[in-house]
């Protein structure tokens, strides 16, 4: 069998004359192969000349095919259509195993990223691609797969599958709290610097509203554009920032920052989902994933102290 393919024709000849064969035309066959005209011809002369046979009687205005023509084109259309066939077959069985996970910035460094490693020993087949970005994405409008996100469920037409509700807690350096020891034992906080997520706007007011706080104005303080961002600037004494799990849970233990009222700390009213369109929840990729993660969140929910959500 290896003998007989070593004396096969190239494979660009072969779709020349296919082509052409099909169509009954070397100038239809060049602009469905996006070549000239006369590549066409040549390739076609190229296949002729490799079996040492015409295959086109070429005419003025015309091409037909000869005997032999006409018994090679539907063995070879055939065998095209196969490998064609064939070709698809495992380009999607490909992309069935790849997982496009959207995911917070912040997360993604902050919890998701350490454990990672965990899924690909777990599910080797399944390569997760990540999307990291501080706005929730529009699933009708993209081509993501799945995302971690914090969500009112407003979307439609899309599958949310509860993970776990966090709380929310201020959080600063040790310096900066030792520094303004008697505002912070008094809960004074209007003359402090407020470090905010402009993207998670409703974070600072729950707190502030809940703890009876209304001379304060967040929007005032310091913007940033992510948690990361801002929990590095509180680590660093530039202020008090809105800390919640798992975003600080390992800074907390470290002591890069310490909680600043531990008794009054808010449940955040918004929960923690994967998220995806729906009809993809059944999806191979998204079951195993949706599995494994929740395991982990399980396994974690101790130190988060924050239980996974089975259901809304």
């Amino acid at each position: 069998m290896r003998a007989k393919r070593s004396k096969l024709p190239p494979l660009t000849a072969l779709r020349a004359f296919e082509a052409a064969a099909r169509r009954l035309s070397f100038k239809d066959a060049a602009i469905e192969l996006c070549v000239s005209q006369s590549a066409v011809s040549h390739q076609v002369k190229l296949l002729e000349d490799f079996l040492g046979l015409p295959l086109f009687r070429r005419k003025s205005r015309s091409v037909e095919l000869t005997p032999k023509g006409i018994i090679y084109y539907p063995i070879l259309s055939a065998a095209l259509d196969n490998i064609a066939e064939a070709t698809e077959t495992i380009r999607r069985d490909a992309s069935m195993r790849k997982l496009k996970l959207h995911v917070y910035s912040t997360f993604t460094i902050r919890w998701l990223l350490p454990r990672l490693h965990k899924f690909s020993a777990e599910y080797p087949d399944i390569e997760i691609q990540l999307y990291t970005a501080q706005n929730d994405i529009d699933f009708l409008q993209t081509d993501l797969h799945a995302s971690i996100m914090v969500s009112d469920t407003s979307q439609i037409d899309v599958h949310y599958e509860p993970l776990f509700r966090t709380e929310l807690f201020p959080v600063c350096s040790p310096n900066f709290y030792d520094t303004h020891r008697e505002q912070l034992s008094t809960g004074e906080l209007s003359r402090l610097n407020v470090l905010n997520v402009f993207l998670s706007p409703d974070d600072w007011p729950t707190w502030l509203d809940s703890n009876g706080y209304c001379d304060i104005d967040p929007s005032l303080g310091l913007q940033f554009d992510s948690y990361e961002v801002a929990l590095a600037s509180a680590a660093q004494g530039m202020g008090i920032a809105m800390g919640q799990q798992p975003y600080v849970e390992d800074d907390l233990v470290k002591g890069n920052l310490v909680e600043v009222f531990p008794e009054r700390r808010v449940a955040n009213p918004k929960m923690w989902y994967l998220a995806c369109k729906k009809g993809y929840e059944a999806h191979e990729r998204i079951v195993c994933f949706s599995s494994w993660l929740k395991t982990q969140i399980d396994a974690d929910a101790p130190l988060l102290n924050a239980k996974r959500v089975t259901q809304a």
